[in-house]
């Protein structure tokens, strides 16, 4: 999935105060030793999709410095590695992205006894179809695709993708995701097909009602509608759940809605690539985000739906139990996991994606 993440908001962020977390960080390192690699560790992921005080607890609990570069979308973190690893360590994977880096032998195996904290993963996420035993990765946040919008500026809730890909109700004040997967797949699902065709007639539908809707959408965005609609240069948006619920937490004229068609649901995970010149230190880094302090801390910052069933207990009923962030189970029915189709049909959907900005 081609997802993007929110920027670094302060004012939006809960920070922990105290040492506590970094007391349990250091009860709950793996039990091998560093010794052999030198204090480093660099990791590669989305932008602010961490803790304010993570890797800084971290170093103090370990000693081991990060360095965090970020990336904006899946691709990008493809094409970095595809070539050989030029020194990460831990990266963040969406499911789709996981299956074709582990067809491509780009992420090794994770040795489970360094990681005790897997423990505390939810259930329902301790193993998974695009990675069979948790082999290669440990579950991170999951979350929902769908619509945004200014509660003062609708002229009723939306409850349908039609008002961002089929109608002029908003033109000019619409921003749609700026990647192929996430605006073909709405479309896909708004028509009544499956996020991961690969039908051609039903992509070809898709691509014809965007091309068409095209006249009426202000921006493909491909980091900030969430920010356009808390300035009020949109009024409706296609966004992630956790970066609207971020601007919920200050506008309560801001809401979030998964389409009645259906959306996409996401897995986002904790992975060595292949290469990663401090595997030991990564064992050590995957396992202190799977304490539940940490992860308590993690959610926090950002808001999405932990797969850390121990850092959610530590919650408060307003997270544990928000609509935004876990759906009912009746709506998630209804969304699709993104799977990954295969190099010759992303080639397709990319294709169509350059006749779309093309037209």
């Amino acid at each position: 999935m081609s997802t993007y993440r929110p920027r670094f908001r302060p004012n939006r962020r809960a920070v922990l105060k105290g040492t506590g977390a970094l007391a349990v960080g250091l009860t709950f390192l793996p039990r091998f030793s560093l010794a052999q690699e030198e204090k480093k560790l660099n990791f590669y992921n989305w932008d602010t999709y961490i803790g304010e005080n993570t890797l800084a607890n971290f170093n103090e609990a370990t000693g081991i410095e990060v360095k965090m570069d970020l990336y904006a979308d899946n691709d990008e973190l493809f094409a970095k590695l595809k070539g050989g690893n030029p020194g990460y360590d831990v990266i963040v994977p969406t499911n789709d992205m996981v299956e074709r880096m582990i067809a491509a032998d780009m992420v090794v195996p994770l040795d489970h006894s360094k990681i005790p904290n897997m423990s505390n993963i939810d259930k329902a996420f301790q193993d998974a179809q695009f990675d069979p035993g948790r082999k290669f990765t440990m579950p991170y946040m999951w979350g929902t695709l769908g619509i945004g919008y200014r509660k003062s500026a609708v002229s009723a809730p939306p409850d349908s993708w039609k008002v961002l890909l089929d109608s002029d109700e908003y033109a000019g004040a619409i921003s749609l995701l700026g990647d192929q997967q996430n605006v073909l797949g709405a479309a896909l699902k708004y028509l009544g097909y499956s996020w991961n065709s690969t039908n051609a007639d039903e992509l070809k539908k898709a691509e014809e009602l965007l091309i068409k809707q095209k006249k009426n959408i202000k921006v493909f965005a491909d980091d900030n509608g969430q920010d356009l609609l808390a300035s009020g240069e949109v009024k409706i948006c296609q966004e992630w759940n956790g970066d609207i619920k971020q601007i919920m937490q200050e506008d309560d004229d801001v809401n979030y809605v998964v389409p009645k068609e259906g959306s996409l649901v996401w897995q986002d995970t904790l992975a060595i690539p292949k290469g990663a010149p401090h595997p030991e230190n990564a064992h050590a880094f995957i396992n202190f985000v799977l304490d539940a302090e940490a992860g308590k801390e993690i959610v926090q910052t950002i808001l999405y739906a932990t797969a850390n069933r121990a850092a959610r207990d530590l919650m408060p009923d307003d997270y544990k139990n928000n609509p935004v962030i876990f759906p009912p189970e009746d709506v998630l029915a209804k969304c699709e996991p993104a799977l990954y189709l295969g190099e010759e049909a992303t080639k397709v959907r990319d294709e169509i994606w350059t006749r779309i900005q093309a037209a």
